[in-house]
């Protein structure tokens, strides 16, 4: 036989080998009794399994969920408070059955979470994940990308994280928050979902002392001073004696909800005046709340040693039927101080009010927290599989996964009545006596934060009382328009704006403190503005104006 004769049959040969190849791909490459490998992940028996999904159109191998995954994370003091660690919530135990992924929870001591993680990203010594508020991180997130410390998961997330694809795809202010400006998607999010999360603070007043002095809640500081005069007068603790407090003032609280100074329209940091970017206490409004405030003192309609009241004195304040007003937050103010002081003072009884406007129907801030403030996990350049990592994550996105880190486990911390997850007495009524906070995370962390979408009915539920449910409502008429977006700064404007401010902020406290105590003469508010002005402030606000530019920009 030639050469070429044998060519031609090796050919044909190859050819016919080829055909039948693609007869049987397309028969499924079994039998009717066999099993077959359906596209896309449709066979039902790999369901919740380690094994590779076969998708289509391209044709490329599903990931698998990871075996094992370290993850770095705070142990929130509700948990530390039953259990060693994470992998004891029931959430997570029930997360490793479905995905057959172990989880090795790494905790920082607490207290100091900062320093830990600080030291942990210089080291580069790193988990798989971390889980962290990464609006604090030294350099910015896209120094961090850039440096190998975490990855850019934007087209992880396209492959491998339906869930939060169609989450952002879906809610597009989402993904403006959680991309930088450089366009890097960097964390699996916590996202609040709903107003009544983004509003959990505010001004807080005795209803009873309200009710025995025959007085309306009040809505504008006139009327805040009216009551305060009565709560100082009127012996609305029925104990003979002119002990009363009226009011708390706080300087971390005015940080948080601009209770007061927000009437006037600025806050007591940075805030966006219509796109310009400005620092309250250089403004002429700040002086009128400082001379507001050291009136009030000097009424003694302030709290006189305020600035030495920590958390056990101000406790001690309020069971102990002295305080009159403050800001707090619907749990661990209003359904805690109730919960404690109803044997002492069994009429005791809380109120939320609106946030005080200088007339009615006017300007009145508030405290909010936008959808995405930083809070969440992000996968690190050294882990080793981070698209299973990234579909491990994305469980928690799912309709199961959302149930599971919001209420728990179905039968136990829940039931379903109708679409709503009601939850049961071992959450509410817990056999062992636990507070609602620490049952909830022995089974779930919709309580704190993580990379979930938090349910507000998680919250409808915690929020016991009525006067709670009430507050968070009454607090979200506030108007939120002037607060900063959670704007990124670059590696030079974060080193430059952390010299400055830290300075700064000290000298503000310090002074604010004297003004307000009438140790220091309000006539030197100017004084007061030229040392801040030749502290550097210019140059802070001047880097947060490039970042909410930037911020406008995104995409």
């Amino acid at each position: 036989m030639t050469k070429t004769k044998k060519q031609r049959i090796l050919q044909v040969s190859i050819a016919l080998l080829i055909f039948t190849l693609i007869i049987a791909g397309c028969s499924g490459g079994g039998t009717n009794g066999g099993s077959t490998n359906k596209p896309n992940g449709t066979n039902e028996s790999n369901k919740g399994n380690n094994d590779p999904q076969v998708s289509d159109d391209p044709v490329t191998e599903d990931v698998s969920y990871p075996d094992k995954v370290t993850y770095w994370v705070a142990l929130g003091a509700n948990a530390a408070a039953t259990m060693k660690d994470y992998g004891e919530i029931k959430a997570y135990k029930k997360l490793e059955e479905v995905t057959g992924t172990t989880v090795e929870f790494q905790h920082p001591p607490t207290g100091q979470e900062r320093d830990q993680f600080n030291l942990m990203i210089a080291s580069g010594k790193l988990p798989d994940a971390i889980e962290y508020n990464w609006s604090g991180a030294p350099k910015g997130v896209d120094s961090l990308i850039k440096e190998n410390r975490i990855i850019r998961l934007n087209e992880l997330i396209e492959e491998h994280a339906p869930n939060l694809k169609k989450l952002l795809d879906d809610n597009p202010e989402f993904k403006k928050l959680v991309t930088t400006d450089e366009g890097n998607i960097y964390t699996v999010p916590f996202i609040r979902n709903h107003p009544s999360l983004q509003s959990v603070n505010g001004p807080v007043m005795r209803k009873d002392w309200l009710d025995y002095l025959n007085l309306s809640e009040p809505k504008t500081i006139a009327e805040w001073e009216t009551v305060l005069t009565a709560f100082r007068d009127g012996d609305p603790n029925q104990n003979g004696e002119k002990d009363e407090i009226p009011y708390l003032f706080h300087i971390p609280d005015l940080d948080i909800n601009h209770l007061f100074i927000g009437a006037y329209g600025i806050t007591s940091g940075f805030y966006n005046d219509g796109g310009t970017i400005k620092y309250g206490p250089t403004q002429p409004e700040f002086k009128e709340f400082l001379t507001l405030m050291a009136k009030w003192y000097k009424e003694k309609l302030i709290d006189q040693d305020f600035a030495t009241t920590d958390g056990k004195l101000r406790d001690a304040k309020v069971t102990g039927n002295q305080l009159g007003s403050l800001s707090a937050y619907p749990g661990s103010g209003i359904g805690r101080y109730t919960e404690l002081a109803k044997e002492t003072t069994p009429n005791f009884a809380m109120v939320g009010t609106v946030y005080p406007a200088l007339e009615k129907g006017g300007y009145a801030m508030g405290q909010f927290s936008f959808p995405f403030t930083g809070e969440g996990t992000a996968i690190t350049a050294t882990a080793k599989d981070p698209e299973k990592i990234l579909k491990w994550l994305d469980y928690k996105y799912s309709d199961e996964g959302h149930l599971l880190f919001n209420f728990g486990i179905e039968g136990e911390s829940y039931v379903m009545e109708g679409d709503y997850p009601k939850f049961t007495d071992t959450i509410l009524n817990n056999p062992e006596g636990l507070p609602i906070t620490q049952a909830m995370a022995k089974y779930f962390i919709s309580g704190w934060s993580g990379p979930i979408v938090q349910d507000y009915r998680y919250q409808e539920q915690y929020f016991q009382l009525e006067e709670q449910r009430n507050a968070s409502a009454r607090w979200q008429t506030a108007n939120h328009e002037k607060l900063m977006p959670p704007v990124t700064l670059t590696i030079d404007e974060s080193s430059k704006v952390s010299s400055i401010m830290n300075d700064v902020k000290t000298y503000r406290d310090e002074m604010m403190t004297r003004f307000i105590m009438n140790a220091e003469p309000i006539e030197n508010f100017d004084k007061f503005v030229s040392t801040i002005e030749s502290m550097g402030v210019q140059e802070a606000i001047a880097a947060q104006q490039a970042a909410y530019d930037r911020f406008q920009q995104r995409k």
